[in-house]
């Protein structure tokens, strides 16, 4: 019998808007996975924290602020220091297609943008942790 995964679901930076993350949240509960949200504006060292004492599978940030080139590789360094790069890390959100790239190479392994239905996600998770 496999165990239940467990997702992190965090708002980095001064967004003040987190149905998306929410709805997310909800999704992947639904689905069976274990959800942890940490709530809206948090740092990169408070998101690596919580993933590491939370120990989690997999990590979704959710950003709408404009600020992912920046926070988005903070977070998957921050996991990196703590010993936890193992951690996968998607994300979601305003995200231009000509910063997807460096994201990805920063760490982020998968980006949704805005209108991708949950189920995708969800198939995203299950395929991407049962290959971990």
């Amino acid at each position: 019998m496999s165990r239940i995964r467990r997702i992190l679901i965090a708002k980095p930076g001064l967004d003040g808007h987190d149905r998306g993350a929410k709805v997310v949240a909800r999704a992947l509960r639904d689905a069976g996975f274990e959800v942890v949200y940490t709530g809206l504006r948090q740092t990169p060292d408070q998101i690596a924290s919580a993933a590491v004492q939370e120990d989690v599978d997999a990590v979704g940030l959710s950003i709408l602020s404009g600020a992912h080139n920046r926070l988005l590789p903070e977070i998957t360094q921050r996991l990196r220091e703590a010993g936890a790069a193992e951690i996968l890390v998607f994300a979601g959100g305003i995200i231009p297609d000509r910063d997807i790239p460096g994201l990805k190479a920063a760490g982020i392994d998968e980006i949704f943008l805005p209108g991708t239905p949950t189920t995708l996600i969800v198939d995203y998770l299950n395929r991407r942790l049962s290959a971990a």
